[in-house]
């Protein structure tokens, strides 16, 4: 069995559009494409609950990197406990 892509998930979220601004963003933290995976989920489901109401790529960027960061944060931390 194959994993989704980074780019399934962008897709599966509606923000494949926003995928080169992702990129760009993960790419000024050094983030991996774990990360990112883990970022637009979290994306996601902040989405569904405070949906943006003007600009959607403001709100994005804002949210992707609040997400990638803490998407880090629980790597690293994964990583130091087990191993």
């Amino acid at each position: 069995m194959e994993w989704p892509s980074l780019e399934d998930y962008f897709i599966e979220t509606y923000f494949l559009d926003l995928l080169p601004l992702a990129k760009q963003i993960a790419q000024h933290y050094d983030c991996g494409e774990d990360e990112m995976i883990e970022a637009i989920r979290n994306v996601h489901e902040k989405q569904m609950l405070y949906p943006p109401t003007q600009n959607r790529t403001a709100w994005f960027k804002t949210v992707f990197t609040e997400k990638l960061n803490e998407a880090r944060c629980e790597n690293l931390t994964f990583k130091r406990r087990y191993g």
